[in-house]
């Protein structure tokens, strides 16, 4: 048995990267998924290796009311039924405060923020009529830290965990949980567009993270999964941390400091 057999889940921007990840890992724990995405050819060839008993590729604008809406009747003519929401869609503009246009932060906003609001607006009663549900919402440790040059990012995840814990209170009496996930630096093709090689990527963060490297889509998958499943019936409202260890703190090696001769615990040079 499967932890989501009977389940009908929807994930957002699953084309690639950690919604890919999380569409494949539910439906090998029983889910039926409705893949969605704005990236089409390689959503529609996603869905089609899953399998089609198990998995649906719909396009969707998550900052379209018109789009949602459309998904929730595609996914009920379909499967019947839907019983979680995984927000997973997002996007991001790298670059200083001062250089950042309006447009672009509107952009960020218009997708991470208002999609986001859109989709569990649009689940939620349809997670009631289900008798109850889960939304996972894909933050970030931009939304738990200050990162420069991710200002509109920044901002939009950090809505986004406010938002999760506001909804968890309101419809935790018609049993939908609402949790979000704040992942650190994952490999991905939004945080790895240039397709840098993994080694690479573990190179820079060992002196970045205890756990000294770069996390994979596949873990962030898993943290989604948790949070949907029973395995999680208890909990609620929360931010999921899923860093490597980064926010406990950093972890700077003293070769990497420059330190050759670094003092021993005791305070003497060895």
């Amino acid at each position: 048995m499967g932890k989501l057999d009977g389940r009908v889940v929807i994930v957002t921007g699953a084309a690639r990267g950690q919604g890919e990840q999380e569409a494949r890992l539910f439906a090998a724990e029983g889910a039926r998924v409705v893949l969605t995405d704005v990236l089409d050819d390689l959503g529609e060839s996603v869905a089609k290796d899953i399998g089609e008993d198990r998995a649906r590729y719909l396009r969707l604008d998550v900052g379209s009311e018109e789009d949602w809406a459309a998904v929730i009747r595609d996914a009920k003519e379909t499967f019947g039924a839907v019983h979680g929401l995984v927000n997973n869609a997002g996007i991001a503009r790298f670059g200083e405060l001062a250089d950042t246009s309006l447009e672009d932060f509107e952009q960020v906003v218009r997708v991470n923020q208002t999609g986001t609001f859109l989709g569990m607006r649009a689940v939620a009663p349809e997670l009631a009529a289900a008798g109850g549900g889960t939304i996972v919402n894909i933050a970030s440790l931009a939304g738990l830290l200050g990162l420069p040059h991710l200002i509109s990012y920044t901002a939009t995840k950090a809505a986004v965990i406010g938002m999760t814990r506001a909804a968890a209170v309101e419809l935790a009496p018609r049993g939908i949980r609402v949790n979000a996930v704040c992942p650190g630096g994952i490999d991905t093709p939004m945080a790895n567009p240039g397709g840098a090689p993994l080694a690479d990527l573990d190179g820079f963060y060992r002196t970045l993270v205890p756990l000294g490297r770069i996390g994979r889509a596949s873990e962030v998958a898993a943290l989604a999964l948790f949070l949907t499943s029973d395995d999680s019936s208890y909990i609620t409202g929360q931010p999921f941390v899923i860093d490597g260890g980064w926010t406990a703190g950093a972890r700077l090696t003293p070769e990497a400091a420059g330190v050759t001769n670094p003092p021993s615990p005791g305070g003497a040079s060895s």
